[in-house]
């Protein structure tokens, strides 16, 4: 979300083209608004379940992939057969098949036009393209996600988008993880527990009111769940290893719930009494820790015996384990010197570790693993890529699916993005490079090579536009804002400077009749809002539209003209923390639109067409998983709102556990369907690990043993 204080991009303002396209038209089913946004790293995703054997040397035959090749699949679980999953496949359906006498079960998280869902799947042997599939969807209407709402809105066909995350199976019930209950406080978690029985749909929260809890295991037995909670103290904004506490529960009621460790994550059971948990250690390595509880007494903090189980020298993360094997536990890893993420055994007895899938994949990510029940299989996701030939097509526009008929919403693979008046054109950045395309994913073109951050169209200038050049001298880096025409065919002759000093000139934003841009600078020693003259930049006058000593940025000016938004930490100067504001462009009625919480931040306000809302970025719903569960992001939170400007109707339009920012408002309506972009030289696994894994405490003699 706050992509824009890398003060070596820039700032671009493009000019008006107009012709429509096929892909963006009116909406037959009377839809009126589009937006799109940015989920930096996300359309690089392309994840899949795979497993490999505990038992024998670990090989690139070995391993097997899961799931279907095409989705975004992860976090999966490994459940015992049940009667109640035996419910949920068809008919035709065999659980045993000639030569093979044991199919494989797995329910796990899979994201299908742009939203989360469970889904179980029955697999037969052989290799992972000649398997017979029995696939039963957990979230169908008579499952999970329609029976989150009430009965009458079950009968009534509507549904609740939200994020879904870690399920396990506990007898006839679901337990997973849901957003989709506001928790009706600024920057606090909407992230709870919850139960569904499969054959009812009957769902039951877990978690108390007003607390968030993440990463829910069920214990052996199904009596218990052990999740990761911040309690009633609530998320302080941390971005890396988080600093919960582990809570255990009645899985029956969410009854009974007692905090049993302080400071851990990601729990997981081996038996009723003993729990497996990662957290930072007191030398700086994340390690994997051992909670024993009492089998009789009082259960508390004081009575719960802990030890630390992985040495120094290796950050291990993310535990998982079998029932009642205390042999040894699957974990991930990053070692020293290694850029990657893999996935180990851990012999518990000799204190050994053993690697896997380094062996078969070593220059890939792998993450989160998961034992079956017998503890013969270890299963993970990772990134597919080219793997048996099933890469899946890079999408410029991924459709989001929304509970409402009247909003259209997409994620773009790219940043800042922004349309031209009409809505024939949408611009974006790549860092370094500007690109104008069609909504329909044709007629891509860079036009600017440089670094260059927060793009606008100019309404009234199809010869020119408007951006911030981004130089760099010796040890000082300027940002300038500058013009440029998008269809000039020599690109050094379309580039005019509209401001000079390079103190922080940023997010520029013309007025609707052309004749002034709005824009952050820093030339006072303080970052607040300016004016200058659209065509012949500050040297055709300059007016300051704010003064303090504070940081107002961010800033956008409403289509009618009347209000201009911008985020400000105003209230908490230096703080980190941004609210959202409104001010007319003569400096009057200056309001407060977004309360964003203590520390909280709402970012990058633009405007709706007809200048009645606002769609933003915020961290108004707080984290919804732990940061080490996924790739590397920034800031592991913000999801996209919008709001009336009265400040009513406050919307969460996405639910994930990445970092949603940079959105954009369409002047018309696209089509909700996907937008394949293909580009030459892209890397479909081109992402990350959490960049703080990089940080290696220093070893003093100490000897890891593989």
């Amino acid at each position: 979300m706050n992509i824009a204080q890398i003060i070596f991009f820039a700032s671009l303002l493009l000019p008006l083209h107009a012709s429509a396209e096929e892909h963006q038209n009116s909406n037959p089913n009377g839809g009126v608004d589009t937006i799109v946004f940015t989920t930096l790293g996300r359309s690089h995703y392309e994840f899949d379940i795979y497993s490999l054997s505990t038992t024998h040397p670990p090989s690139i035959s070995g391993e097997i992939r899961i799931t279907d090749g095409e989705s975004v699949n992860f976090n999966g679980y490994f459940p015992s057969l049940s009667p109640a999953l035996i419910s949920l496949l068809p008919d035709d359906a065999t659980l045993i098949q000639p030569g093979d006498s044991s199919p494989l079960h797995l329910i796990y998280v899979t994201e299908r036009n742009g939203t989360s869902s469970i889904y179980y799947d029955l697999l037969h042997g052989g290799d992972s393209d000649s398997q017979s599939k029995r696939r039963s969807v957990l979230e169908a209407p008579t499952r999970v996600q329609i029976p989150l709402l009430s009965k009458a809105d079950f009968r009534s066909g509507k549904t609740v988008n939200s994020f879904k995350d870690k399920p396990s199976l506990s007898g006839e019930f679901l337990v997973y993880v849901s957003t989709h209950e506001n928790s009706g406080e600024p920057r606090t978690s909407w992230t709870a527990v919850y139960s569904t029985e499969l054959r009812t749909g009957l769902t039951r929260r877990l978690t108390p009111s007003g607390i968030a809890d993440f990463s829910p295991a069920v214990s052996p037995s199904g009596n218990w769940t052990a999740v990761a909670s911040y309690g009633e103290r609530g998320w302080s904004g941390e971005v890396e290893e988080l600093s919960t506490d582990i809570y255990v529960f009645s899985t029956r009621d969410g009854t009974r719930r007692v905090k049993v460790v302080e400071h851990g994550g990601w729990p997981c059971w081996v038996d009723d009494s003993t729990l497996y948990f990662h957290r930072r250690s007191d030398d700086g390595w994340i390690s994997v820790f051992r909670a024993i509880l009492p089998e009789s007494g009082a259960l508390s903090t004081e009575s719960v015996n802990i030890q630390r189980v992985t040495p120094p020298g290796v950050h291990a993360f993310t535990p998982a384990t079998s029932p009642n094997n205390h042999n040894f536990i699957a974990v991930a890893t990053r070692r020293p010197g290694s850029d990657y993420r893999h996935v180990e055994l851990f012999d518990l007895r000799r204190s050994e570790f053993t690697e896997l899938s380094r062996l078969v994949a070593p220059e890939s990510h792998h993450l989160n693993p998961f034992l079956s029940p017998d503890g013969s299989l270890v299963g993970y996701h990772s990134c597919r890529g080219q793997a048996n030939g099933r890469r899946s097509p890079l999408l410029f526009l991924e459709n989001i699916q929304t509970t409402t008929s009247d909003l259209s919403l997409f994620r773009i693979d790219g940043s800042f993005p922004s349309f031209s008046p009409a809505g024939d054109r949408i611009a974006y950045v790549r860092m370094p490079g500007v690109y104008v395309v069609k909504p329909d994913g044709s007629g891509r073109r860079e036009v600017y090579d440089g670094m260059a951050f927060s793009t606008a169209w100019d309404p009234v200038r199809p010869e020119g536009c408007t951006l911030a050049q981004v130089q760099r001298l010796l040890q000082r880096t300027e940002v300038d804002i500058i013009s440029i025409d998008v269809d000039a065919v020599d690109k050094s002759s379309s580039v005019r400077r509209l401001t000079t000093n390079g103190k922080n000139n940023a997010f520029p934003w013309p007025s609707p009749d052309g004749k002034l841009i709005v824009f952050r600078s820093g030339r006072s020693g303080h970052k607040n809002l300016y004016l200058m003259d659209a065509e012949k930049g500050e040297t055709g006058g300059l007016w300051k539209l704010t003064e303090g000593a504070w940081t107002d940025t961010m800033c956008s000016w409403s289509p009618d003209g009347e209000w201009i938004a911008f985020a400000s930490d105003r209230e908490s100067p230096g703080s980190g923390s941004y609210e959202m504001f409104l001010i007319h462009p003569n400096g009057t009625g200056l309001r407060k639109l977004i309360q964003s919480g203590t520390g909280g931040r709402t970012n990058h306000p633009i405007f709706s067409p007809d200048s009645k809302s606002i769609v933003f970025t915020s961290d108004y719903a707080g984290i919804s998983a732990e940061p080490i569960s996924n790739p590397h992001h920034y800031q592991p939170y913000g999801d996209i709102f919008t709001v009336k400007l009265d400040g009513s109707n406050l919307r969460r339009l996405t639910h994930n556990s990445y970092e949603d920012g940079t959105p954009a408002w369409a002047p018309r309506f696209i089509s909700p369907s996907d937008v394949v972009l293909r580009r030459k030289n892209d890397s479909s696994c081109a992402f990350d690990d959490c960049h703080w894994l990089n940080k290696n405490p220093t070893l003093k003699g100490s000897k890891i043993s593989c």
